[in-house]
């Protein structure tokens, strides 16, 4: 299966007078699994329709490899779309609906009977259901019928596979598993994938590249944990995953100040400077006596036991801010928290932002 770049350069799409993508560039690079992630709305399933030909920008370029398609119609792009409602054909049968794409190609590259039969019981036993190849849709879960929705998206042997939140209808459970075997099949294809999710987890389980949308533009792009850990401005840092938000902090003569908490920071050594600190709660340290350079007291209201994870609330003594803070069993062990106790928090790592331009220094 040939593996394919992809380049987008200065891109723009209207409704009218909605400007719906606003110059948009983005590489994607061979065999990545690239996620275009953010709210309803924002442009990326639009963006994924013009990548597959079934709609068009108004200007701007679009490259696979080095070939301009721009203007090539959906049929000469050699993609395969997998979608969220399945979009399986209900009267014919799980083989029939794999070997639909082979059987409705021009005469002239249209695969031979054995060839397609050949190709459809590869993919099936690439997506673990041959044993299903006789059976209708309808008889089928919704992980298995999403499982024979993508082995019909690649039976035509595609140069890029597109997937519009190809999980959203599943349940939580399936959802999971259907993530992890979806990474596994990318990989084992060495295909270049583009997927549409809203869903900041499964993005940043599953792809190689984010590329974080809003309102029609890119905000940033890059790897996944590069994103999580450097995010370049307030709504990439409280779209991807959970944060909690200082608005009461300040730099001052080379320090940053939080509450009772002070940090040097090499910037605005002289001029003050209002900030919002972001901390994620797995960055908080709690302790459970009063030590110097703390940001704060705080009650412990809340405790949630979430499978490996347990997630407090605190409510801060001197503001009544809520806080969010997440503990491995082993620091709650060791804590010994219990519900209405006195701890002192601070960061262990945070970024800073003077909004609305990022302030270029994390901890």
């Amino acid at each position: 299966m040939a593996i394919m770049s992809i380049r987008i350069k200065h891109l723009n799409k209207y409704y009218g007078d909605y400007h719906a993508l606003q110059d948009i560039n983005l590489q994607v690079s061979s065999g990545s699994l690239t996620a275009l992630l953010g709210p309803s709305g924002c442009g990326k399933t639009t963006l994924l329709r013009i990548i597959a030909g079934l709609e068009y920008a108004d200007s701007g370029e679009l490259f696979f490899a080095d070939k301009d398609v721009s203007n090539l119609h959906v049929r000469e792009r050699q993609v395969g779309f997998m979608f969220q409602h399945y979009a399986l054909f209900r009267h014919m049968t799980v083989f029939d609906n794999v070997a639909f794409g082979l059987q409705v190609l021009p005469r002239r590259l249209r695969p031979s009977k054995a060839e397609i039969v050949a190709r459809v019981e590869e993919l099936l036993q690439l997506v673990q259901l041959e044993w299903l190849a006789k059976v209708y849709p309808q008889q089928l879960s919704g992980g298995q019928r999403q499982r024979i929705a993508l082995a019909r998206a690649l039976a035509t042997k595609p140069k890029l596979l597109l997937l519009d939140e190809p999980f959203a209808a599943l349940d939580a459970k399936v959802r999971k598993e259907l993530r992890r075997w979806l990474v596994e099949i990318h990989h084992q294809l060495d295909i270049t994938s583009v997927l549409v999710t809203h869903d900041q987890e499964e993005a940043l389980e599953m792809a190689d590249q984010i590329v974080v949308m809003n309102q029609g533009k890119i905000e940033q792009s890059g790897a996944a944990a590069s994103l999580y850990d450097n995010p370049g401005n307030v709504f990439v840092t409280e779209f991807l995953g959970e944060v909690n938000v200082f608005e009461d902090a300040c730099i001052e003569r080379g320090q940053l100040c939080l509450g009772s908490y002070c940090e040097p920071v090499t910037m605005n050594e002289y001029a003050r400077q209002n900030v919002a600190v972001y901390v994620r709660p797995q960055e908080i340290q709690l302790l459970t006596r009063i030590q110097d350079n703390v940001i704060a007291a705080a009650i412990v209201e809340e405790i949630h036991v979430i499978g490996a994870q347990i997630r407090l609330w605190l409510r801060r003594q001197d503001n009544k801010q809520r806080i969010q803070v997440w503990l491995s069993p082993a620091e709650f062990r060791t804590l010994a928290l219990q519900p209405s106790q006195t701890v002192w928090f601070k960061p262990q790592r945070l970024t800073m932002f003077s909004l609305p331009e990022l302030v270029d220094y994390v901890i």
